[in-house]
């Protein structure tokens, strides 16, 4: 046997849990100065970050016993946390891939060239995690569950391994359909954000809210809910704050807004500052227009919303892109009052951009476009297929495109480009 071969089977011991790498063993140019993390399926890519030269070089990738559903770096910048799932809308039609439910969490060690290596046995959750983040100390993981809807907190050894679950002291008010978790920037209260549903042709609105949970040592504790006009109108998906300013930018799914909200007594206040439109085309929405992730630019001037369109038409048998805006919406932020002023709309050049990550010097944009999609232009149909499309920021905010990557994906098999991320390496 092998070297190779006996460290893989010694690996799976480790784990518990099969996770196998690929890792191709090059040293980190020079010019590296971050990596992206990019999950297609079950398969953990990662790309080496030219910010000087907004370029990306492909370097290993490592695969998860299932489908990725997110990651979240440890604030040391020294381990990554993997959520995957056999269930979901990672697969096919948002259908499972097996008949038994399998879900986890999986602890890498990160070296000085971004390289990731198993580290601890891998945890098992209750359901599909949608979302995960650490705290402001990053003593402990917190996981988000859209299906049932809820929220749990995963205690972080001093290596960086997983250990406990930390138990609630009484039944949370997790809400419907929980969609992100963050910790406040005090580190005293959580907010989950609760998406709600839309309404079918045969079933009302589920109600959107941020439930809020006092946070001490781990222990969760009902604080207040927020739920504008009931929550009606109200499909909140993802947040994030302000470095330094007591301000939440939260984004309204199905709505395509954006929301401000003050933070205030560990808390949220009860209405937004302000809500904006994310769309260039407000009074032009096509079918599936709805927003996806939020980040707040590392210099607190700006914020960046992915607004995402993927619907479809059939053309001859082939589905074709429906039109609508697949782009990153710029805003400046007015540094004395919060309100988000929208100065721009970014064409991501592909589909359905999920998911997108800000280098820490706030120089580099990259967006994770999920799907290949068909077109019509005046050639007839073609393809465009999923990708990271690079972007740099200039001093105004404003995003410039610099290049995109292909990637093959195939959302029908379950392997779309679901998430990305991006670490500093320094």
């Amino acid at each position: 046997m092998n070297k190779k071969s006996l460290g893989t089977i010694v690996l799976a011991l480790l784990t518990s849990i099969y996770v196998t790498t690929s890792a191709q063993l090059s040293v980190k140019p020079a010019s590296a100065d971050a990596v992206v993390y990019a999950a297609v399926g079950p398969d953990l890519t990662q790309y080496d970050v030219d910010v000087s030269r907004a370029s990306l070089e492909k370097r290993s990738t490592v695969t998860l016993p299932a489908n990725v559903q997110e990651a979240v770096m440890h604030r040391s910048g020294r381990h990554l946390y993997v959520a995957w799932s056999n269930r979901g809308a990672s697969y096919s039609a948002g259908g499972a891939a097996a008949t038994e439910g399998r879900h986890g969490v999986t602890a890498f060690s990160v070296n000085a060239s971004g390289m990731l290596a198993a580290s601890g046995s891998s945890i098992m959750l209750r359901s599909r995690a949608i979302h995960v983040t650490t705290d402001m100390e990053g003593a402990h993981l917190l996981v988000a569950y859209n299906d049932p809807s809820g929220v749990s907190v995963h205690r972080i050894q001093g290596d960086g391994t997983l250990g406990a679950e930390v138990p609630s002291q009484s039944p949370l008010d997790s809400g419907i359909y929980a969609h992100h978790v963050r910790v406040l920037p005090s580190n005293k209260a959580v907010v989950l954000v609760t998406r709600g549903n839309g309404p079918t042709a045969g079933t009302p609105e589920d109600p959107g809210a941020l439930k809020v949970f006092a946070f001490d040592s781990g222990v969760l504790r009902n604080k207040s809910s927020i739920a504008p006009a009931g929550g009606y109108g109200f499909q909140a998906r993802h947040i994030d704050f302000h470095p330094s300013k007591p301000w939440a930018f939260l984004t309204l799914e199905r709505q395509n807004r954006i929301n401000v909200f003050r933070i205030e007594n560990d808390s949220l206040g009860s209405a937004p500052l302000f809500s904006k439109t994310t769309l260039a085309a407000p009074d032009n929405v096509r079918a599936g227009q709805t927003t996806s992730t939020i980040h707040v630019h590392p210099n607190g001037r700006f914020v960046y919303v992915g607004n995402r369109a993927s619907a479809t038409t059939d053309v001859q048998g082939t589905a074709v892109s429906v039109g609508g805006e697949n782009t990153i919406a710029v805003f400046s932020i007015d540094q004395a009052t919060g309100e988000p002023t929208l100065i721009q709309t970014a064409d991501t050049r592909g589909f359905h951009p999920r998911t997108f990550a800000i280098d820490s010097s706030g120089r580099v944009l990259v967006v994770g476009n999920l799907t290949p999609l068909a077109v019509r232009d005046e050639q007839g149909v073609r393809a465009v297929p999923a990708g990271l499309s690079v972007f740099t920021i200039g001093n105004d905010g404003k995003l410039s495109f610099a290049r995109k990557y292909d990637i093959e994906a195939d959302q029908a098999a379950g392997r779309s480009l679901f998430w990305i991320g991006m670490a500093s390496l320094h």
